[in-house]
């Protein structure tokens, strides 16, 4: 449960500042005035709104600014992006000097209707200061990267505006103390990564994936919007506050379908099954966006979700047992299709899908809800890691994508190459390296519940550790090892420095994260006031998992070396053989399961109802009116204004009188 909703409404205590409100938990009635560092931190944060205003503020310039901003645009949006992440870091020692570390900032009374009484405001928690620092920290890596990748590009003040548009978006949707507040950056981050996937328009095939990452987008936010109007005709608000402290009250079937709803939403923002077809299409756009949408920000929107909403799924196992089965399942999906793919962007594409539903299995897990966002934050250096580390393989080889067409890059690219190395041994939980620790601990908690539940999870997660050692072993020999497959018009380089210094800080990261938030700084304690924790029985000890774990990814590296390195690499694919070959090709066929089951039908109902309105409602008007002028116009000639006319008129009146009154008489 959140903490604030832990927190009774009598121990809460008002601090007044800057025209805002803190809602902080106090201390006992009778306990001593607050002290300098408590009021210090308490003043502190009641700045947390520049959090969002320094992104804002330079989407708004580099938008408005005209094309003169183009040479100095990025740098501003740059800066607003790094005073974002200093201000975060202030922020977030200020959480710690507080007792509770919880603090809600009310800005101004955003919704006030009848009933319907919504304020905007923040909440600065463990769960929310973890994605602040990790939204703004590799939000801005991927801003000096953009630096170098972009430099030539003649519209990069808005490619930069849009980005620092997508950074304030999400911080809005993990700031906001409401699920309104939330929706509210929700929908700001669709914008926003419509027009960075998009915006290289001009070229059809980018222009599409924008547009079906947007519908895609939609059909989730459905859900979220439906869970909205139940939450608040069932507890009468929107609040986490108020949602939460009632979520107990909540009848099993309200509950149920509270929980599915956001799940529906959770799955079209973070990509996972059957809402997860947009994702590799997206990679359309920029690297660098490729980089911020599947690292640690768009997608990961939904973990987040799922997280703070864990005190409504608390109240109904279904809704958390569902949580778990669309996660292991787009965690086997991610991984087959990724077997499978030669374009070195949509491997990492699916990949992503893939350790997204390892989130998503943990989250489900009761009390390892801080496991799984450990692993988001791991994935988030790893992940970004490797995408830049792709992005500058193809701005080496003049932005190709297809493996086959690479081979011997990594004496070319060495720093590429070490960084790519390094994101690699985290993805597949290499010792020490970050994903070792995270996948591990989501692996050990999935088996410790178990029953069925436990041992199917947990033994999926374990066999798909072994399937993406594979494929991304995969990737790294074709694209860094072998002979070179190159074309003659082709001459691989390193990057320049703006852009491999991201990628170092980053490939860093992806070594040391995991053992630092897990024995350093442990983020299961700093997030158990928020997520809590569990302590379950080991099924297995955890060095057994481990060597578990390690054996069989040792197996699926093993695998890859002899499929790839042992035997030459065509520079085209070999025609499929199996049927399950042929279908991973094809996505499994879900874009055309999609298409049958929702584009289609959608398409068919709106021909059908612009037909009923065209010749129904609009026919029936027009037929109407058609009528009345037509009748009108025939009943005009007889008024004609001749005297003949009438009198035949008047006796044609007077027979039909003289006929009636003969009828009558005779009958």
């Amino acid at each position: 449960m959140s903490l604030l909703s832990a927190v009774p409404l009598a121990a809460l205590d008002t601090v007044a500042g800057s025209g805002a409100t803190h809602v902080l938990a106090s201390e006992a009635p009778g306990a001593p005035l607050p002290t300098g560092d408590y009021l210090a931190a308490t003043g502190t944060l009641d700045l947390l709104w520049l959090l969002i205003a320094f992104p804002l503020i330079g989407a708004a310039v580099l938008l408005l600014g005209g094309k003169r901003s183009n040479s100095w645009g990025p740098y501003l949006a740059i800066g607003a992006c790094a005073a974002s992440f200093l201000y975060a870091l202030v922020a977030m020692a200020a959480l710690v000097g507080l007792e509770e570390r919880t603090a809600e900032l009310d800005l101004y009374s955003w919704v006030p209707v009848a009933a319907l009484q919504v304020d905007f405001g923040l909440l600065f928690d463990p769960l929310s200061a973890t994605f602040t620092l990790l939204i703004t920290g590799v939000g801005l890596l991927i801003h000096v990267y953009s630096l170098g990748y972009m430099a030539h590009d003649p519209r990069r003040r808005l490619f930069f505006g849009y980005l620092n548009l997508f950074v304030a978006a999400m911080l809005v949707l993990v700031l906001g103390n409401s699920y309104l507040a939330l929706f509210l950056g929700w929908e700001g981050v669709g914008l926003a990564s419509y027009l960075l996937i998009s915006f290289w328009f001009y070229v059809p095939e980018y222009a599409t994936a924008a547009k079906k990452a947007f519908i895609a987008n939609r059909v989730g936010d459905v859900g979220l919007l439906l869970a909205m109007f139940l939450m608040f005709a069932a507890l009468g608000t929107t609040s986490f506050t108020g949602v939460f402290s009632q979520a107990e009250l909540l009848g099993a079937g309200t509950a149920t379908a509270l929980g599915l709803l956001l799940l529906l939403g959770a799955c079209g923002k973070s990509g996972q099954f059957p809402l997860h077809t947009w994702l590799p299409d997206a990679m359309a756009g920029p690297t660098p966006v490729s980089a911020l949408i599947h690292a640690a920000t768009m997608v990961t929107a939904g973990v987040y979700l799922i997280a703070r909403s864990l005190p409504v799924f608390d109240v109904s196992d279904t809704a958390r047992l569902v949580v778990g089965i669309i996660g292991a399942v787009t965690l086997v999906i991610g991984a087959v299709i990724g077997c499978a793919y030669d374009d070195i962007k949509k491997v990492l594409a699916y990949s992503t899908v893939s350790q997204i539903g390892y989130m998503f299995l943990a989250v489900a897990i009761p009390g390892a809800g801080a496991v799984a966002i450990l692993h988001l934050l791991t994935h988030g250096f790893f992940k970004a890691c490797m995408f830049l580390s792709a992005g500058s393989v193809m701005h080496g080889m003049n932005d190709q994508v297809d493996m086959r067409r690479f081979g011997g890059l990594r004496k070319e690219m060495p720093v590429t190459f070490a960084c790519m190395t390094a994101g690699y041994l985290a993805i597949i939980g290499f010792p020490l390296f970050a994903g070792f620790f995270s996948k591990d601990l989501i692996i050990e908690a999935a088996l410790d519940q178990g029953g069925v539940r436990g041992w199917a999870f947990g033994l999926t997660a374990i066999v798909i550790a072994g399937v993406t050692a594979f494929y991304m072993t995969r990737m790294m020999i074709m694209t860094f090892f072998g002979p070179r497959r190159w074309t003659e018009d082709v001459h691989p380089h390193e990057s320049p420095a703006v852009m491999t210094v991201p990628m170092i800080i980053l490939a860093v990261g992806s070594a040391v994260s995991g053992f630092l938030l897990v024995h350093v700084f442990p983020l299961t304690e700093w997030l158990a006031p928020v997520l809590g924790s569990e302590k379950a029985d080991h099924v297995l000890e955890p060095i057994v998992v481990t060597l578990i774990v390690t054996l069989v990814s040792a197996v699926g590296v093993a695998v890859a070396y002899l499929q790839y390195a042992r035997k030459p690499v065509p520079t085209t694919a070999p025609v499929a053989v199996t049927a399950l070959t042929v279908a991973a090709r094809k996505n499994l066929y879900f874009d055309s399961l999609n298409e049958s089951l929702l584009m289609r039908p959608g398409s068919y109902l709106t021909r059908a109802l612009v037909y009923v309105d065209n010749r129904g409602i609009d026919g029936a008007v027009a037929g109407l009116a058609a009528g009345v002028g037509g009748g009108s116009g025939r009943l005009r000639r007889v008024q004609n204004g001749f005297v003949r006319s009438y009198a035949l008129s008047m006796f044609g009146g007077a027979a039909l009188v003289v006929a009636a009154l003969l009828v009558v008489r005779l009958g």
